[in-house]
């Protein structure tokens, strides 16, 4: 249980990184099989103008890059929001073996609701799902950040 914390606090730094500079604050960590991690980041669509660069997408970018593989069995994905439907097929199609994540999304989530991406008859793989990890601290730090610009 004590990776799954240390994981998930990676992710929540990022997270809180990504609030810093005017993002949603939603980290993500890819970890190879042994545990490693192998990327981190936070949302940037902002800093790229880029509606694809989720903390997600950003780590499964760099990770793919860095094994030069666009698959990555064996890898674990640790992000502090249930992935979006994009983010879902990103990690389906990265072949990505676990998810962990944090709060839910009842309004943009694609993997417990909306889209369900991983439940689709379409979907080539389904990854292994463990959610709530961090849950709270990590729909704190959402609430938070938008009741500021409210």
């Amino acid at each position: 249980m004590k990776r799954f914390v240390t994981q998930m606090d990676t992710a929540l730094a990022e997270a809180r990184a990504a609030a810093a500079r005017g993002e949603v604050p939603v980290g993500a960590v890819l970890t190879d099989a042994r545990g490693r991690v192998v990327a981190q980041d936070g949302n940037r669509t902002r800093a790229l103008s880029d509606p694809t660069a989720h903390a997600e997408i950003l780590v499964i970018r760099a990770t793919c890059a860095a094994a030069g593989s666009e698959r990555l069995p064996g890898f674990r994905l640790w992000v502090t929001l249930e992935p979006c439907a994009m983010c879902a097929a990103a990690i389906s199609a990265a072949r990505i073996e676990v998810l962990y994540f944090g709060a839910d999304d009842p309004r943009s989530g694609g993997v417990k609701h909306g889209a369900r991406v991983f439940s689709h008859p379409q979907c080539h793989h389904r990854p292994e799902v463990h959610d709530g990890i961090g849950a709270e601290a990590a729909r704190d730090l959402l609430q938070e950040f938008f009741a500021e610009r409210r």
